[in-house]
């Protein structure tokens, strides 16, 4: 929220003046933030964190998958009411239908499955690569890319880079030197993530998917791959997950450019 919203959200009583300092001012340590019942948007069928992005610097994501209709509607029209935006993860087509009956101007991407609305004239700052081994791997590289561009991140996409083609990855080694953390996305094997961390001197984070014939196990081969790899400075979070590497990649990227708020 800008600061006239935080105003506004004050004057209607649903944000206490201390959250509202606490966004004004940045994000509070662990030791100064409001863990009381005034720290979240009771729904029953939901607490909403609505200081989580006082206490953390990033608002609170919607995971769509499974949620029942009613209950999805509800948490959207609230957080966007409370944030002036809203974005979830794993949505399908048909939950896209349901929230588009409420809020029209809702963006689906199909292949990521993120479905968000967000605000106008959004900075993008500092830099980090999402790089996916195939092109099947996109699906998973894209809610890790549009995660990190929700949370204000520019990101640089290099897709199809796998290592039965190292060269496709050579011919980008400028903008993967540049990168704040980069990001490789991989299934089968999962290799990309060893050959990237031999490459540069930023953080890697690597993602396994489950793209990949029956021996990868649905994305363990490719886990432990990357799990066991002998290169410095990759972390792996877990498969498929791409929204988690977005998260983490925007927080690395805003340490790189002294950016907090």
């Amino acid at each position: 929220m800008n600061t006239l919203d935080i105003l506004e959200q004050v004057k209607k009583g649903s944000l206490s003046l201390e959250e509202a300092a606490a966004m004004l001012d940045g994000p509070r340590t662990s030791q100064e933030a409001d863990f009381s019942s005034q720290s979240y948007i009771e729904m029953d069928f939901a607490k909403l964190d609505s200081s989580r992005k006082a206490r953390t610097g990033f608002p609170e994501v919607v995971y769509c998958k499974g949620k029942p209709d009613d209950f999805l509607v509800s948490i959207y029209r609230k957080m966007l009411e409370e944030e002036g935006e809203v974005f979830g993860t794993r949505a399908d087509a048909r939950q896209y239908q349901l929230i588009k009956a409420v809020i029209p101007d809702i963006s689906y991407d199909p292949v990521s499955h993120i479905l968000k609305k967000e605000k106008a004239g959004k900075v993008h700052l500092g830099g980090i690569a999402v790089c996916s081994a195939g092109t099947a791997d996109i699906p998973v590289a894209e809610e890790a890319a549009q995660t990190a561009e929700f949370f204000g991140t520019r990101v640089h996409r290099i897709y199809d880079v796998g290592v039965s083609g190292i060269h496709r990855l050579l011919s980008k080694m400028e903008i993967l030197q540049k990168a704040n953390c980069l990001v490789a996305v991989a299934g089968m094997e999962g290799a990309l993530a060893s050959v990237v961390g031999g490459l540069v001197k930023n953080p890697v984070i690597a993602v396994p998917t489950s793209v990949g014939y029956g021996a990868s196990f649905q994305g363990l081969s490719a886990l432990l791959t990357m799990v066991n790899s002998c290169a410095n400075g990759i972390a792996v979070v877990n498969i498929d997950n791409g929204y988690g590497a977005g998260y983490l990649a925007s927080q690395i990227n805003r340490l790189a450019v002294g950016n907090l708020v």
